[in-house]
């Protein structure tokens, strides 16, 4: 399974962004219609391969725009981006940055260094909410312009996805573009430089401390259709599934933690079958049957 799911990393990291026009004398960000869509994971509008919008810019754009909306308008795009991943959350929960998120899969390549590695301060998960509401939702909404508008607050003070694969390559085309460089850019720099640094030392530091949209997701984790399940008859308690974990997730203790990415690591590991991946049970009925172990021949002390 970790085969995979590395492959299906490799396929949307590449499929996602391969506009490949920019360096050839087109425009530097694609505006087709592709991008009208979002990408289920974090993925920078501005970088100039993407082919879709990031989630977390809309989302921030569309609560930045609402005091400008005139009355008794609707701001349908906004909605439809709540909703679009609404629905991903409620079906796979934060499946899409275990197999879909591009930077997702860059902080997994950067963990395979050769390190020492440590275990994150649990308390520095619940930073990413804090991230959420701060940055994507209450800031655009209320630190507003002359205008009356908004700005996309995350993207301009935290974002390192887009500093990364937006930000520098833009640079590096447009070398005029080093004369506009102020507070905003190298603030980003410093947190991507440090996040990128972090993450090699320990597993997805980025997505557990910081990530707006694995924060959303993981709200659904409790609650989707599809899920890790554990099959307590069959555990024995031998700690492989937390060894292997890229965000640290007892399975066995924590069944629908918001941390899980779903990466199915653990069910690999497990080699008692006592954890599973499917749909989950909808039904009052009693708990899925457990795998019995083979009878033990009686032995002296039987």
């Amino acid at each position: 399974m970790s085969a995979f799911r590395r492959f299906i990393q490799t396929v949307v990291a590449l499929g996602t962004n391969s506009y490949l026009l920019f360096p050839f004398g087109g425009p530097v960000i694609y505006q087709g219609p592709l991008k009208a869509i979002c990408h289920p994971g974090l993925n920078c509008y501005s970088c100039p391969a993407a082919l879709f919008s990031c989630p977390v810019g809309a989302i921030q754009n569309f609560i930045a725009s609402i005091r400008y909306t005139s009355s008794g308008a609707f701001p349908y795009t906004g909605a439809m981006v709540l909703g679009y991943l609404g629905f991903i959350g409620t079906l796979v929960g934060r499946l899409p940055c275990g197999w879909l998120c591009p930077f997702g899969f860059i902080q997994d390549l950067l963990y395979k260094i050769p390190t020492p590695k440590f275990s994150l301060w649990p308390p520095l998960r619940y930073l990413r909410y804090v991230v959420l509401v701060v940055t994507v939702i209450l800031m655009p909404l209320l630190l507003i312009d002359h205008f009356g508008l908004g700005h996309p607050w995350f993207c301009k003070l935290i974002c390192p996805a887009g500093t990364l694969t937006a930000a520098l390559p833009l640079l590096a085309l447009k070398p005029s573009l080093w004369q506009t460089l102020g507070f905003y850019f190298w603030n980003k720099f410093i947190i991507m430089a440090l996040v990128l640094v972090l993450t090699v030392f320990i597993s997805r530091f980025f997505c557990r401390t910081l990530c707006p949209l694995g924060a959303f997701y993981g709200l659904f984790n409790r609650t989707t259709l599809i899920r890790v399940e554990y099959i307590e008859g069959n555990c024995v308690h031998c700690q492989s599934c937390v060894k292997v974990c890229p965000t640290g997730v007892a399975a066995y203790r924590d069944q629908g933690s918001p941390d899980c990415i779903m990466c199915l690591k653990c069910v690999d590991a497990c080699k008692f079958r006592a954890l599973n991946f499917g749909l989950r049970y909808f039904s009052n009925a009693a708990s899925p049957p457990t795998v019995k172990e083979p009878p033990r021949r009686p032995g002296k002390n039987a």
